[in-house]
């Protein structure tokens, strides 16, 4: 596969999970509760830490969207979205191997719902995570894409510039 062909594959896997980190974030930290209903109901958190982590998710979502949407710092929003990606997986799993029954709070809402249907969306949940999980580690291992401000150049004096400066000053 040529390089081109990978900084393509990396731009969208990038602009994809800008785009739903960034919708996914938005969604929930306008909302009333945030996250913080959905946070409780994967009953995995003391419930002193559903209002921090009902704010601190969709805050890392957005952030790691906007990184991820300039290109800035690529390797490390990727390893976010990683690391969020994989405890949604986590998560979702939990429950559903507990028989609970709730939507995830992936784009807003969250809570207990009702049974039917559960096994088909949690699988498509997973699926879906594990799939952007996937982009993810493709961007962390490979974090050069098109249209990347990482890509930029930053004006650094060559090596051999700053030598021979050096031995300049001790002649």
């Amino acid at each position: 596969m040529s390089t081109r062909v990978k900084d393509v594959i990396g731009l969208v896997f990038r602009l994809v999970l800008a785009g739903v980190l960034g919708y996914a974030g938005l969604i929930k930290i306008f909302e009333e509760d945030g996250a913080r209903l959905a946070v409780m109901a994967f009953r995995l958190f003391p419930v002193e830490w559903t209002s921090f982590l009902g704010w601190a998710l969709p805050a890392a979502e957005i952030l790691a969207a906007a990184l991820l949407l300039a290109g800035l710092f690529t390797r490390w929003a990727a390893l976010l979205a990683a690391v969020l990606m994989t405890a949604f997986v986590f998560g979702i799993a939990s429950v559903w191997i507990r028989g609970y029954s709730i939507d995830c709070g992936c784009f807003g809402g969250g809570g207990d719902i009702s049974a039917e249907g559960r096994h088909l969306r949690y699988t498509i949940d997973i699926v879906r995570d594990l799939a952007l999980a996937g982009m993810a580690v493709w961007l962390v291992v490979r974090p050069r894409t098109m249209w990347s401000l990482d890509r930029v150049p930053v004006n650094q004096p060559a090596i051999d510039d700053v030598y021979s400066e050096d031995s300049e000053r001790q002649v």
